[in-house]
């Protein structure tokens, strides 16, 4: 960023400089201002949450095993709410989002669970736990501040479904820089031996899984003989949910049409429901 080299510059003229070198101290403390309102280092991203759907959600934050953690690993989000995280500063940084629903605290054992994406650990915060399917995720892999390089982004259904999302870049940024979204009710659409009721004598499906989550099969798993993009292609189930969301990986090679890149971005929005 050429505000962030010359701020540092001028910085320095306050080390013993050669007089026609100072620089008023109005010019460094609007200069300095500047750099903080264009968001610190070249590269520096945020995250903003907000559930535009009609309940509640827990959102879930995971960090890549090389990706250090963020400062919450989750936390409620009202309905109409928006929440904010910021991503390291320096390094690439990896990392899922989710969003986790009919959570309550047990009164016998005070212990916090959900119906949909637990992750776990009785609590609000998952530190460092991943959720359980069925589940809908959205992925990025930011790149290093000031590397020039691209971000991938993607929301994922190959651990099936439980609410619409959107993740969009915001603040600028180069090249394609589309939102990734499911935003198409796959839960209207579950086929009947996938689907994850509210409860045994309820018909309200609150869930839907993935074949691999149903069956395990190397064919719908992508794994064993099945493990290469030659070997694995979509199936009947797979397609449902590429009819209802297009742009998300229904499996796990469904990369043409689910992959998406931004460069420069200074913010990503992550949405629940973004239909509603």
């Amino acid at each position: 960023m050429a505000v962030a080299h010359l701020l540092l510059q001028l910085s320095a003229a306050g080390n013993p400089p050669r007089r026609n070198s100072m620089v008023p101290p109005a010019m460094l403390l609007i200069l300095q201002l500047l750099f903080t309102a264009l968001g610190g280092a070249e590269g520096a991203a945020s995250f903003r949450f907000t559930n535009a759907c009609q309940h509640p959600v827990w959102v879930g934050a995971l960090h890549g095993a090389t990706s250090p953690p963020l400062a919450r690993s989750g936390f409620y989000l009202a309905p109409s709410a928006t929440s904010r995280l910021d991503a390291p500063s320096s390094g690439s940084w990896s990392g899922t989002f989710w969003a986790r629903t009919g959570c309550a605290v047990d009164a016998a054992t005070g212990r916090f669970s959900c119906a949909t994406a637990d992750c776990g650990t009785g609590d609000v915060a998952c530190e460092g736990r991943g959720p359980a399917p069925p589940v809908t995720l959205a992925e990025i892999t930011l790149a290093a501040p000031g590397s020039g390089g691209q971000d991938f982004y993607d929301v994922s259904l190959v651990d099936g479904f439980n609410v619409p999302v959107r993740i969009a870049p915001s603040g600028g940024g180069g090249g394609d820089c589309r939102p990734a979204a499911c935003a198409g009710d796959v839960n209207a659409m579950c086929p009947a031996d996938l689907r994850v009721l509210a409860a045994a004598s309820s018909s309200s499906v609150v869930a839907c899984k993935s074949a691999c989550n149903a069956y395990g099969s190397a064919r719908y798993c992508c794994t064993g003989q099945y493990g290469t993009p030659a070997t694995c292609g979509p199936t009947s189930y797979s397609r449902v949910f590429k009819s209802a969301c297009p742009a998300a990986y229904s499996y796990a090679y469904d990369d043409a049409s689910s992959t998406f890149t931004c460069s420069g971005a200074t913010g990503y929005d992550v949405t629940f429901c973004p239909g509603s």
